[in-house]
């Protein structure tokens, strides 16, 4: 997908919570929302897992797309010739924010193990 295409759907979400903003994608007739979907959504199911954010107070903080690398190929063309031309790619980034869940307190179990 071209950087340009995605661009434009990313800077509809960009500064939005990631439920807004995956309302909006859902919501938006362009191929590229699809793609942009995938990716808030795995940047939101990292920070749950990962780095034990609240999934209910995420924020995308930010989301930018920069071009990947480019695929070149030929077109058949009239009078038996080949035209090129390039299949472009994008890196999709996005950066969300929250409330951090509270660390879990020690087990009193593993305790009473220890004084035994």
């Amino acid at each position: 997908m071209s950087p340009r295409k995605v661009a434009v759907v990313a800077a509809l979400v960009r500064g939005r919570t990631v439920k807004d903003a995956l309302i909006i994608l859902e919501h938006t007739p362009r191929r590229s929302a699809q793609v942009v979907k995938k990716v808030i959504e795995s940047a939101k199911a990292n920070a749950d897992h990962n780095h034990d954010y609240k999934p209910a107070t995420l924020e995308i903080t930010q989301i930018y797309v920069t071009p990947g690398p480019r695929l070149k190929r030929f077109r058949p063309a009239a009078h038996g010739r080949a035209l090129p031309f390039q299949r472009k790619s994008s890196h999709i980034r996005v950066v969300v924010d929250g409330e951090k869940r509270e660390a879990k307190k020690p087990a009193k179990a593993a305790e009473k193990k220890e004084a035994k």
